[in-house]
């Protein structure tokens, strides 16, 4: 399996952009997956800087329903003509931050007729799955701050019942893909115990400097309680990925824009 970070909040390719938001490139031994989209078509245009082809692409899921991981859909579906999307079926409704800020995905991509609309576990082939585990219980906290979501005509704190994983078990091994963790982190690797973890795990928001760096050396100490190994990005933020790695040492790797993992 290999997977190439076509966009992130950094990059290791001064040819590439970076901007907030993520999408990432994934070979398996029997498909091509586009996961997540970022927030702009600039995913696509550092594909093709990294000689990847979209076209070949042959599935896209998408996490979440926000615009740092869906601005980009409209362009993949015009440069793919193929792959079928997949998306929750609470995507499209409408978020915002806390300031008020809109920060929903398009509405109108749901009429899309190659938008799959999806709900619990949905299995895409052997060894190939997504997720919301909106029935699991979250016995740990999560870190997304005051995102909100529209509930009977007024906005309420967002639940994340929108968000879904990827799971593939290639080789003995099971790699789980999140695009950024809303439901915790730690909550998430309690559903699935991957192998292999990658994604964001929305720490960014806790303050180092008002109580957060306590908070995140506990989640980091729990994290090199399991057998996992972490590839992380985007929302966790780049002081905090420090904090973790001091403890987490190899066990974890930040993947800018234009970085591969394989996994053999």
């Amino acid at each position: 399996m290999k997977v190439v970070m076509l966009l992130e909040n950094t990059s290791s390719d001064p040819r590439l952009t970076a901007e907030h938001g993520l999408s990432l490139c994934i070979e398996t031994k029997k498909h091509r997956i586009l996961f997540d989209t970022g927030q702009s078509d600039a995913f696509s245009r550092n594909a093709e800087m990294l000689g990847i082809d979209l076209r070949d692409v042959d599935m896209a899921v998408i996490s979440h329903g926000h615009y740092d991981h869906t601005g980009g859909l409209l362009r993949f579906l015009e440069i793919n003509d193929h792959a079928p999307v997949y998306v929750h079926k609470r995507a499209f409704e409408r978020h915002r931050s806390g300031d008020g800020r809109e920060i929903g995905m398009d509405a109108s991509l749901a009429e899309n007729p190659r938008i799959v609309l999806t709900d619990g576990r949905v299995a895409l082939d052997d060894g190939l799955w997504l997720d919301d585990c909106n029935d699991g219980e979250r016995p740990f906290a999560s870190h997304s701050g005051n995102l909100l979501m529209l509930r009977n005509d007024r906005f309420v704190p967002d639940d994340f019942c929108h968000e879904q994983y990827l799971n593939i078990r290639e080789s003995g091994r099971l790699v789980t893909i999140s695009g950024c963790s809303h439901k915790g982190v730690l909550n998430i690797l309690h559903w699935f115990r991957p192998d292999v973890f990658i994604g964001g795990f929305h720490f960014m928001s806790l303050d180092l400097e008002k109580g957060g760096r306590a908070e995140l050396e506990e989640a980091a100490t729990a994290l090199s309680g399991l057998p996992t190994r972490y590839c992380t990005c985007h929302c966790t933020g780049q002081r905090q990925f420090e904090v973790l790695k001091r403890t987490l040492g190899d066990r974890i790797l930040y993947l800018s824009g234009g970085m591969s993992l394989t996994l053999p």
